[in-house]
Order: C-alpha cells, then sequence, then structure tokens
C-alpha cells in the first residue's frame, strides 16, 4: 500500500482513509474535542499526500500516521495554550500511595473478586459509567498510553512512539493508570458506588 500511496494512486488513498482514520480519530480524541479531533485527522491527510514521500518506512504506517496525528494535536493544544502535561512525576493520590510500602510493593493489594467474567462486569451500567468516568479523569498521558496499549491493542514501541515517550516512562504510565483503574473496581466491587 505505501508503494501505491507513493505513486499517488486515487484508490490507495481512499483505501488507506476508510483503514486508518478510525484509529486517528481515536488518538485525536486523547487530546481534543470531538469536533477538533476530526478536524485534525483531516489536516493530517492533507499532509499525508506530500510526506508519504518522504516516509522511510522505519515504522508502520499504521504507527506513523498516528505518529502525525498526536503531534499535530499537541501543536493545537501548544497553540491554544493548553500544553499537554509531559510531567511523568505525578504523585499518587494519598488513597493509593497508601497502600503500598517504601520499596514500592504493595502492602494492601486490590482485592478485585473474579467470580464474574470481565464481560458480565461491564455489562453493568452503573461500572461502565464509573470506568468511564475514571478514565476521562486520568491524566492525559495516563489515560492516552492505557488507551493505546490495551484498548487499542498497540505494542509498547508504537505507543512510545505515538506519545514520544520512552519505554520506562510507558510502564510507568501504565502502571499508574493500571492502579487507580483497579482501585476503583476495588470500590466498586465492594461498595457499589463510584
Amino acid at each position: 500500500m505505501i508503494e501505491r500511496l507513493q505513486s499517488r494512486d486515487d484508490q490507495s488513498y481512499r483505501e488507506a482513509v476508510r483503514l486508518y482514520t478510525p484509529g486517528m480519530l481515536a488518538v485525536a480524541r486523547f487530546y481534543l474535542d470531538h469536533s477538533s479531533a476530526e478536524e485534525v485527522v483531516q489536516d493530517c491527510w492533507v499532509t499525508v499526500i506530500d510526506a508519504i514521500q518522504k516516509f522511510e518506512g522505519r515504522s508502520g504506517l499504521k504507527t506513523w500516521l498516528h505518529r502525525i496525528v498526536a503531534n499535530r494535536c499537541k501543536n493545537t493544544l501548544r497553540s491554544g495554550h493548553r500544553e499537554v502535561a509531559t510531567d511523568f512525576s505525578e504523585g499518587l493520590e494519598p488513597e493509593l500511595a497508601s497502600r503500598f510500602n517504601a520499596k514500592g510493593r504493595w502492602d494492601l493489594p486490590p482485592k478485585l473478586q473474579f467470580h464474574e467474567s470481565a464481560d458480565t462486569l461491564m455489562e453493568n451500567g452503573a461500572l461502565s459509567d464509573c470506568l468511564d468516568k475514571h478514565l476521562s479523569a486520568l491524566p492525559e498521558t495516563q489515560r492516552s498510553a492505557l488507551m493505546l496499549y490495551e484498548a487499542h491493542q498497540h505494542k509498547s514501541d508504537d505507543v512510545c512512539n505515538i506519545l514520544d515517550v520512552s519505554a520506562s516512562n510507558l510502564r510507568v504510565l501504565l502502571h499508574r493508570a493500571r492502579q487507580k483503574i483497579f482501585l476503583m473496581v476495588e470500590t466498586f466491587q465492594e461498595t457499589g458506588e463510584c
């Protein structure tokens, strides 16, 4: 497909837009509201028409497209004076931090109950709403890392590329995001409240 795109084959562009736009929109929506995300993705496709000639193949086409979208979104946020948080030293919330010992190991691990399947749990509308609420409350970098890695099944190298973070920073982001979500599910299972 890359060769056909580089030869400016119209059918290949239509196919690429159909195939890759949903994922590009998902990346853009991590950073921007719905309408801004659509606008950025459209702008990115215009950029791709010329940029594909310089595509070196050091990453997959999908990863390259997602990286373009992520960078364009970050630039959009910067121009709007709403800088993307890149401080990886974000501290844990007190209720989560108190569950770890000085060595960073669990003192009080989550007591998740797995007598129900994940599908059964997610069919619970209240839990699903609670999960959405907590995901949207995560710091931007944690939410983006978690969604790209877990929900969109990107490889860690691809997520690092898209978010422009190191592998060790990605592990920290994923760990913190997962712990917050585990704590939310545990609280929900124990109390039934979000």
